[in-house]
């Protein structure tokens, strides 16, 4: 009889046989487990990884060392930058009621001038001349867009614009062919940092005789800058009385007795308080940058003595009728390097 007969047929020894096979499979249990938690490729080398951009990368290795788990950690930030691609194209933009020429130029941040040159044939040098609805050529960088003449040269075209050659062969919207740099009559290019004679439509003029206005003085602070971007300081955007001239340096605007009046553009106060020249409570602001303006008739004023003033947001004063006035309004100046400005070649349309 076989060895597994004899184990089926005695009781005794099938028990015992059965016994000894448990204990085997324990053994083998309790060892597998055992190397597993020995092992380096167990859960304390888990890698964490990020669930979003920005989240920092724990990388754990584990070293032993008695019966103490040790890592080195390192972060790592998933972060990508990106930067804003130049803009060499030449851009149209079409005129909105309450546009000016100052505003939009500072819209595609480039100066009023070179939106003039590229439009000269439109407003001949005139910021006047900008009406809604009209579309603009807005060049995307300070200079001259030209259009290229029969005859013309590179040379010829640097010297007449006082800019570089070079800068016009390699500005990118041009796109000159460096090997045999040439440009057809008629095309249009980019003159980069150009510049030529503007028709001066901003003609500061020196008070005469019974002209309406005074010399303010003003005190000497220090504040911000003005944008040359002129808002108008009221809510109407009319007149109520004289217009500019030769005997009324200035412009007298709609606003009834205690109506808002705001800083034209960003500067600093330099005269607040009475006038006894004609202009009662009186607000003048040095805007930094050649300009000032002037606030005349207030009934009340706001502001102090080289307060720091922002376009179109910092309340100066109320609108009244003091000093030399018929009636509730607002006189208001335009003052370039000490003479006059006609306040509406700089206010954007009414």
């Amino acid at each position: 009889m076989s060895f597994i007969g004899k184990i089926l047929k005695s009781p005794r020894l099938f028990n015992g046989f059965s016994w000894g096979v448990t204990a085997v499979l324990v053994v083998s249990i309790l060892g597998f487990g055992f190397w597993k938690t020995q092992s380096p490729t167990g859960s304390a080398a888990a890698l964490s990884t990020p669930t979003r951009e920005g989240v920092p990368t724990t990388l754990a290795i584990p070293t032993s060392q008695g019966d103490m788990l040790q890592a080195i950690v390192r972060q790592v930030w998933l972060k990508t930058s990106i930067t804003q691609q130049p803009n060499f194209d030449i851009s149209q933009y079409t005129v909105e009621s309450g546009d000016a020429l100052f505003s939009i130029a500072k819209q595609f941040n480039i100066k009023p001038e070179t939106l003039l040159w590229a439009n000269s044939t439109v407003l001949k040098d005139s910021p006047d001349n900008i009406v809604p609805g009209e579309t603009l050529v807005v060049p995307p960088t300070d200079g001259v867009y030209y259009q290229w003449k029969d005859g013309d040269t590179f040379d010829s075209v640097a010297k007449q614009f006082k800019a570089n050659v070079d800068d016009i062969l390699n500005w990118p919207g041009n796109n000159i062919d460096l090997s045999n740099p040439t440009v057809k009559p008629g095309t249009y290019i980019m003159i980069p940092g150009g510049q030529r004679e503007l028709v001066d439509w901003i003609k500061p003029v020196v008070a005469r005789g019974r002209s309406g206005t005074a010399s303010l003085g003003g005190a000497t602070c220090d504040g911000p800058i003005g944008s040359g971007a002129f808002v108008w300081p009221t809510a109407n955007h009319y007149l109520s009385g004289n217009d500019f001239s030769s005997t009324h340096l200035g412009i007298d605007i709609a606003a009834g007795l205690g109506a808002p009046v705001y800083a034209s553009d960003s500067g600093v106060v330099v005269v607040a308080g009475w006038s006894n020249s004609g202009y009662g409570n009186v607000v003048m602001i040095d805007h930094g940058n050649g300009y000032s303006t002037v606030y005349g008739h207030l009934s009340q004023i706001e502001v102090s003595l080289c307060a720091a003033v922002y376009r179109g947001t910092t309340l100066i004063g109320l609108a009244g009728s003091t000093g030399n006035s018929t009636g509730p309004h607002l006189h208001f100046e335009v003052r370039l390097n000490g003479g006059f400005v006609n306040p509406h070649t700089v206010l954007p349309p009414p």
